[in-house]
């Protein structure tokens, strides 16, 4: 798979990557090495409010024409923004790769902004607050990091009512216009293609103006919350600790170690809570970690009663992995996220956002030692980065 991988920085600053695949089939995507933790407090939610303007429309495309081009011939639209990075993405049947290229380079170069849509795409993205908040479990998995990080990394990505009603169509412009420039940007293709051909077209389509990212302040902190919600029968949990950052050899111990403790159903906390003590239904562990910062989660449902009870299950195994975690174990661990690892390679638009991801925190080439790093991963580094000190922790629960 290697051999099968090109990458090279134009000489506008334009990073282009690419994985060569023999199936019918090709995933595009053009991203912004900026997202939620570029963003000030007061401006809180802008990145995904243009990630959302650019399905609005250019002056060639309306956002109906834009959707049919993709869909029509086949294919995959969609986009996300994260912390870190905002993408645009695309999966098509290969024999329609230069329509791929064509529709997501107008989204990003020529956008509208028209001021209808946005007032009608700031109502949408009220929704999604609302929808957000209504879910439990989303909403404590959104609000974990209020927990752990202070400045911007403190406030939700989406943006709250009052920052997003405080942005017009200028100031969207405005920033716009400082990060989507090529300097910026990364371009990913995975599928069949070819690399040169790829070259010429960033080359031919993207000009060589500077923009710059903004850097914003932000604090580690641990803090403990629980909320009491009307008209909900289920306490939702969320237990998240500090872990090495993307670079640091360590952080794959801590990847490890998630997996490990709540990384499906044969994981420790599984075993303990639900299958030994049938205490919750979900039990499930993610890592976060980013070049930037970089925290692990373990989610938990479960009744009002039995919250603080899980919290020291919790606290024990993770002491317990500390002292009793075998070499045995901990290879099994390893065998398990090394197969996910192969599994979640199958899919193009997976492998695009994988190497995507790798090329925000270093270079998408590094994805394809991650089996190596996890195998190096030290039996005693885990059971260090087990021995919890400090943690953040939330809790909604039922009001009765």
């Amino acid at each position: 798979m290697v051999n099968k991988f090109y990458r090279k920085i134009l000489s506008n600053g334009m990073t282009v990557f690419f994985e060569k695949r023999d199936l019918p089939i090709v995933s595009v995507v053009f991203a912004v090495r900026n997202g939620g933790i570029n963003e000030s407090t007061k401006e809180k939610g802008i990145s995904h409010l243009i990630e959302h303007m650019l399905y609005k429309g250019t002056p060639t495309r309306n956002s109906r024409k834009i959707a049919e081009e993709i869909e029509k011939n086949g294919g995959e639209l969609n986009g996300f923004t994260d912390e870190t990075i905002t993408a645009f993405w695309c999966k098509m049947p290969s024999v329609h790769f230069n329509l791929a290229l064509d529709v997501l380079s107008d989204m990003i170069k020529n956008p509208l902004f028209d001021e209808k849509e946005l007032e009608k795409e700031r109502k949408v993205i009220f929704e999604e607050i609302k929808m957000r908040k209504d879910n439990p479990a989303i909403y404590c998995l959104d609000t974990i990091q209020k927990e752990l990080y202070t400045g911007t990394l403190g406030e939700n990505l989406i943006g709250t009512y009052e920052t997003l009603k405080s942005i017009d169509r200028k100031k969207l412009f405005e920033k716009f216009e400082q990060i989507y420039q090529p300097n910026n940007m990364i371009f990913g293709v995975v599928g069949d293609a070819n690399f040169e051909e790829i070259i010429k077209f960033a080359e031919k389509n993207f000009g060589k103006k500077k923009g710059a990212v903004p850097k914003q302040k932000f604090g580690i902190k641990n803090e403990h919350k629980t909320e009491k919600r009307n008209g909900i029968d289920q306490a939702n949990l969320v237990f998240a600790y500090h872990v090495p950052l993307a670079g640091d050899k360590k952080s794959y111990a801590a990847e490890v170690l998630g997996t490990l403790i709540a990384g499906g159903m044969s994981s420790r906390l599984f075993g303990e809570i639900r299958d030994k003590r049938n205490l919750a239904y979900s039990i499930r562990g993610d890592s976060n970690i980013t070049k930037f910062f970089a925290y692990n989660t373990i989610y938990v449902g479960t009744t009002k009663e039995n919250v603080e009870l899980i919290k020291k299950i919790i606290l024990k195994e993770f002491d317990e992995i500390s002292k009793d975690l075998t070499e045995k174990e901990l290879n099994q661990i390893k065998e398990q996220i090394i197969g996910n690892y192969h599994i979640g390679m199958e899919d193009s638009q997976s492998q695009l956002v994988n190497l995507l991801i790798n090329e925000i925190d270093g270079n998408a080439r590094d994805f394809y030692d991650y089996e190596k790093n996890i195998r190096a991963v030290k039996l005693e580094d885990v059971k260090k980065l087990a021995r919890i000190k400090k943690y953040s922790f939330i809790a909604l629960v039922p009001n009765d």
